[in-house]
Parts: structure tokens; sequence; C-alpha cells
């Protein structure tokens, strides 16, 4: 059985023993990400557990298809999360909340910035294997130095120009899609 079928129906399922492996492989990254950007230890527990929850309720209502690893897709739902709660806290000022934000309207960002990342990563896996390499390793925040190292590539001015066409690509594929003007 695929390991992202086998987490998405332990979530569902309520399978402790398969959702503690997911706490075991997935929280540290998590906890480490929240904590560097301004959380707490609580944060770290809330933003775990609503992401497993969101995950599980979307995969109950559309059958969703994760074609990256879980892993992958859990700590993107989480930094989506985190980040949200990081602009509603920018919004309280003086003790005083500006903007209330209701569960629902975060529950239908949360759905957006999902939609929006799985577009990316389909259009992103139709490109050539050139370019997926590239932008793979550029997106992971690789440089460009070591970036020839791993590649065929003479210069830094190739990569760049290659890391350039790649994107290009990329959004018109992205923007060529009849979901991108429902989820701008």
């Amino acid at each position: 059985m695929n390991i992202n079928f086998r987490y998405l129906n332990a979530l569902i399922d309520g399978n402790t023993k398969i959702i503690e492996e997911i706490y075991k492989n997935n929280f540290p990254s998590v906890k480490r990400f929240v904590l560097n950007n301004s959380g707490r230890i609580e944060d770290v527990e809330d933003v775990f557990q609503k992401a497993l929850i969101q995950i599980s309720v979307r995969f109950r209502k559309e059958d969703i298809e994760i074609t990256s690893s879980f892993n992958a897709y859990l700590f993107t739902v989480c930094k989506n999360i985190w980040r949200r709660e990081l602009n509603k806290k920018k919004k309280v000022t003086y003790g005083e909340v500006i903007e209330l934000v209701s569960e629902e309207r975060d529950q239908a960002l949360s759905f957006i910035e999902i939609k929006r990342q799985e577009l990316f990563v389909e259009k992103l896996n139709t490109l050539s294997e050139n370019c997926k390499l590239i932008l793979n390793l550029y997106f992971s925040k690789i440089s460009y130095a070591e970036i020839i190292k791993l590649t065929d590539y003479s210069s830094e001015t190739v990569i760049r120009q290659r890391v350039f066409k790649c994107k290009k690509q990329l959004t018109n594929l992205i923007k060529k899609d009849n979901r991108y003007s429902d989820l701008i």
C-alpha cells in the first residue's frame, strides 16, 4: 500500500500506531519551523493538530491524492496554517482585535492554499525532467554553485538563465489552467 494512502487512512480510522509514526516523522520539523518563526510550543501543537484535521477532512470529502510525499504535504499545510496565524497576530494592535477571522474563513483560506500547491505541483510535474530538477533544487534554496556540482551546467549564469526559463514555462502552464483564475 502507498505510504501516503496508509497515512491518510490512519488519520481517518484513528490508527494511533500510525498516527504516532506521523508525529515522530514530522513533528520535529514543524516544531523547528514554528519556533523559528515567532511561535511557542503550544502553537506548534495547535498547528500540527489543525493540519492533521484539515488533511483528514479533505481526504474524506474529496478523496485527495497527494503527489508529493505525505511528509512534504503535511509540512506545507502546517506552514500555511502558521503563516495565517502570524498574519492574524499582525492585525492585533494595542490589545484590540482589528479583524476577527472565523474558523470557516480560516479553513477556506487553507483549502485555497492547498489547491494552489496542488496546481503548482501538477504543472511542475509536466515540465521536462531537467526543468523539474533545476526548479526543485532552486526552490529548495540550493545555491547556484551547488547546483553546478549536481548538474552538467558550466556556470552560474547558465543556471540562472535555465531557472528563469523554467520558472517562466511553469508560470505560463499555471496561468493557462482553468483553475488558476479561481485560485488567485
